[in-house]
């Protein structure tokens, strides 16, 4: 038997000339850090060193390292932390940590060889994005890591202790975070799903008697409706679970089926015709899916299109009637376009995944979540179950982005087949399901047409949108233009444009991205033609007080100040600086609990949420360390367990808003019950007296459920709903009611300044410069709130520049179906980003924080096209912002 030697033991290696060293790595020797993500040695999370050299874990066969010396992460630091992991640490180099284990490994190497052979010199940025260039992180954690590894690399941390802003920071630098995919009981099974192969149609004949005689398979079972219709590529038909993945795949293919084509459209074009085949008949519309975070608003349904939902528009008729009237007398400050914008897939690098596992009546589900209450409350409806009969716990979890928000197949399949099998099962999708069946930010078609009024105010905004929603409904493109920019009418309307394709999902901000590219290139063009700086029309057209803020920090920027007009750009090589504004609702969960013990003298805070990446953790442990002036590592932070007090999802941006008042209302009672038992009092004098009356505290317990909003607001931040009346209420209403959600007061606003360099030669975009004002209250944890909010800006580059999930328009099948098909930023696409924070607004909020992670993201991709224009006087009208698009846009302008 051949073996390799790996973190300084040696292990032997399986004969199977099929198995990959990954498959050894994580599962014969459960060393979980290396994690598998795209299994084509494209995203670099599986990195090991053999012999000293990075190598992808999932493309090398475990053969190959026979003799060899392997290192995982695991062997990274395994006595003391590299300079490297402490660095991550420090700089906050990583997110929801999926990836961070594979940055670690190729990063050591890099360090390690620099400091050999350059000493303590400082690399460039470009020499570690080379160096690192085979490794992606869907959070955007590249800024933080070109930080972090410039730092080690000069030895700043070749000492000793530090001190890292993220709490949970340790695990994930060192592979010791445990993810749902790493998660393994005493004889559990794999499961793996048979899909559609065909768009639309009814399966004629489904035998899973043959997958059932294979050896190994535990369970096969149906997962088709009394109708026996699919309506998508990809759609569920049938489960399996075996020993292992290898034999459930092998079960899946042995399953006899047959079909019946049914006629289908694909896409948002061919379901618009007149005669299309309709995808879901009246009786069947509740089976569609929901692209909002919300409830829906009721629309009519004809066909494919349901629309529009209009419910926030204000003299519609009029609008109507203005345009057409600026049109007939060529009003040259008419701004009209069609804009569109493509299909932009989540991308979570850890999958969707579940593991399911009875004892007796009680079930255990670790599920890669976002809202691991509101999914344990699921499951318990569904399955008929007492809600303590259920737990769903998310110890880590791999990257959301929204996609992670409800109830999913991954969860549900693992649960039937663990009770079909009587074994735990992991459902685990991979990444060609991941990239199609996951849900996704649905591609629009936008009509816009905005009026200037001839006193230079706002009269008209015309706003139409069409998503390409798949087999699902409720986006929210069109009505999100009624909360900023007031205007003398607004003519808003949306339409969910409804094929057979996957349903779209909720995605980082539903609907705010392809708006504001929209809307605030109109308002850019506007200002062209008004002769009038964009920043100043933009002061003079919006009131919200926040974003005024922002305007006076961006107008003060030199980059903004110095920027040059098209006119002036000559040259193969032009740079441009654009602006754009972005803004999300004030979301809270009522209901949230929070409870803070004192126990044998130390500090513990609890509630059922989840940390996606965004920092709950630490959110939670500054707020209660800087009420007790502690250290945020001397408080213990429990979450991801159902079992806990009832928290919010994470989704909306509303964790902060949601957890931080009920914590703080819990430290009131817990001070007060502490004071109350305190033998004696702290010295006079003390400057640590909270630290000496815990260490004396007998054990208490005190908790706080998230309060309603003061109703002392400060001018201006009413409710974004109030100006729209009764309507307004009632939709505010409704999101209480059906999303478990307020809309309280106030808008987070963020308002983005981006330089960038356009090769008009070969249409390559590169963004050099970001500037970022964004306003959501105080900062719970700055450093974590910088990290997002980069992140946020990474996302909104790949969604204005590369990518988009591209479909076969004759089958439905996803053509973009891995990494290497499917472009994201990487971390040479990375540009300097600047943060800015303004802390003030929110004061009527307990704490004074409120969300950041949709906010950040909106203006991106508008700001990104803003800036193209001020290079080159191309508008781009279409998302992403393709070389080819804007070759042909240039070639066309020259010819004209």
């Amino acid at each position: 038997m051949s073996t390799m030697t790996i973190n300084g033991r040696v292990a032997p290696l399986p004969d199977d000339v099929d198995a990959m060293l990954i498959d050894v790595v994580r599962s014969d020797l459960d060393l979980t850090g290396t994690k598998l993500v795209c299994g084509a040695g494209v995203c670099g999370a599986c990195t090991v060193l053999v012999d000293g050299a990075p190598v992808a874990s999932c493309l090398m066969p475990a053969r190959a390292a026979a003799g060899k010396t392997v290192t995982t992460v695991e062997g990274i630091g395994a006595e003391k932390l590299h300079a490297v992991q402490k660095a991550f640490m420090v700089h906050d180099a990583l997110q929801c940590g999926f990836c961070t284990p594979g940055f670690i490994v190729e990063a050591a190497a890099f360090h390690d060889h620099w400091r050999a052979t350059r000493g303590t010199a400082t690399p460039s940025r470009d020499e570690i994005g080379a160096a690192l260039s085979g490794h992606l992180c869907r959070c955007g954690a590249y800024d933080g890591i070109f930080s972090a590894v410039a730092a080690a690399c000069s030895g700043q941390f070749d000492g000793g202790d530090i001190v890292s802003p993220r709490v949970e920071a340790r695990d994930k630098v060192t592979g010791a975070a445990k993810y749902t995919v790493d998660i393994r009981h005493e004889g559990q099974l794999e499961g793996v799903i048979l899909r559609s192969e065909i768009a639309h149609g009814k399966i004629a004949e489904l035998d899973l008697a043959p997958a059932l005689a294979l050896p190994g398979v535990g369970a096969a079972i149906s997962l088709l409706a009394e109708d026996r219709i699919v309506r998508f590529v990809g759609q569920p038909i049938a489960a399996v679970a075996a020993r292992d993945r290898k034999t459930a795949l092998a079960a899946i293919a042995a399953i006899k089926i047959s079909s019946e084509k049914l006629p289908s459209v694909i896409g948002l074009d061919e379901a618009r015709k007149p005669n299309a085949p309709v995808v879901f008949e009246k009786a069947d519309r509740k089976k569609a899916g929901n692209v909002s975070e919300g409830a829906g608003a009721p629309a009519p349904w004809k066909a494919n299109i349901r629309g529009p939902s209009a419910a926030f528009s204000l003299k519609p008729k009029q609008v109507r009637s203005w345009v057409e009237r600026a049109r007939q007398e060529k009003n040259p400050l008419l701004v009209e376009g069609v804009f569109r914008t493509g299909t932009q897939s989540h991308t979570c690098l850890e999958p969707h995944a579940t593991v399911a596992h009875f004892e007796g009546d009680r079930l255990t589900v670790h599920a890669s979540t976002q809202s691991v209450f509101h999914l344990m409350e699921l499951i318990a409806k569904r399955y008929k179950l007492d809600h303590d009969k259920v737990r769903v716990i998310a110890d880590h979890v791999g990257g959301g982005f929204g996609s992670k928000a409800s109830l999913g197949a991954e969860t549900t399949i693992a649960i039937d087949l663990a009770r079909a099998a009587n074994a735990p099962v992991r459902v685990a999708f991979d990444r060609h399901e991941e990239l199609s069946v996951t849900g996704y930010r649905p591609a629009s078609e936008v009509k816009l047409a905005l009026l200037p009024s001839e006193q230079g105010g706002l009269k008209a905004l015309s706003l139409t949108a069409y998503a390409d929603t798949g087999a699902a409904i409720n986006s929210t493109i069109a009505t999100l233009a009624r909360l900023i920019y007031p205007a003398d009418g607004k003519e808003l309307a949306d339409f969910d444009v409804i094929s057979n394709l996957p349903p779209g999902a909720a995605f980082r901000g539903p609907g705010g991205p392809p708006m504001a590219f929209a809307v605030e290139q109109a308002i850019d063009e506007a200002a062209l033609r008004m002769k009038v700086d964009p920043i100043e029309l933009r002061k003079r057209w919006d009131t919200d007080p926040n974003r005024l803020r922002l305007y006076e920090w961006a107008q003060g920027l030199d980059v903004w100040r110095n920027r040059k007009s098209p006119a002036e750009q000559t040259g193969r090589y032009r740079r441009g600086v654009g602006v754009a504004t972005g803004y999300w609702l004030y979301l809270w969960q009522p209901g949230s609990k929070v409870e803070v013990s004192v126990k044998g003298g130390r500090l513990i805070a609890s509630t059922a949420i989840q940390d996606i990446g965004t920092g709950s953790r630490t959110v939670i442990a500054n707020t209660v360390a800087r009420e007790f002036g502690l250290e945020p590592h001397e408080v213990e932070v429990h979450i991801g367990d159902s079992k806990l007090p009832v928290g919010p999802g994470s989704g909306g941006s509303r964790t902060t808003a949601s957890v931080v008042p009920p914590t703080l209302l819990a430290i009131q009672k817990l001070k007060a019950a502490i004071e109350k038992n305190a033998k004696r009092k702290p010295a006079p004098g003390s400057n640590a007296p909270w630290r000496e009356l815990l260490a004396a505290s007998p054990d208490l317990t005190a908790s706080g459920v998230r309060p309603e909003d003061s109703r002392q607001m400060a001018p201006g931040v009413e409710s974004p709903l109030k100006q729209v009346g009764i309507l307004g209420w009632i939709f505010g209403k409704m999101m209480r009611w059906m999303s478990n959600m307020v809309i309280g007061a106030g808008v987070p606003s963020s308002v983005q300044v981006i330089e960038v360099e356009v090769d008009t030669w070969l249409g390559h975009v590169r963004v050099l410069n970001v500037h970022t004002g964004i306003a959501v209250g105080k900062i719970a944890a700055p450093a974590l709130a910088r990290s997002q909010a980069a992140g946020s800006v990474i996302q909104g580059i790949g969604y204005a520049l590369y990518e988009a999930r591209e479909i076969d328009g004759r089958t439905g099948d996803t053509l973009s179906g891995g990494l290497e098909d499917y472009r994201i930023p990487g971390i040479a696409d990375t540009p300097v980003i600047d943060v800015h924070f303004d802390e003030a607004g929110f004061d009527h909020v307990l704490g004074g924080s409120v969300g950041i992670g949709e906010v950040a993201t909106v203006p991106t991709s508008p700001a990104v096209a803003n800036a193209i224009y001020n290079a080159t006087g191309i508008r781009p009208m279409e998302l992403p912002i393709r070389p080819d698009r804007l070759i042909s846009a240039l070639k066309g302008r020259a010819a004209a």
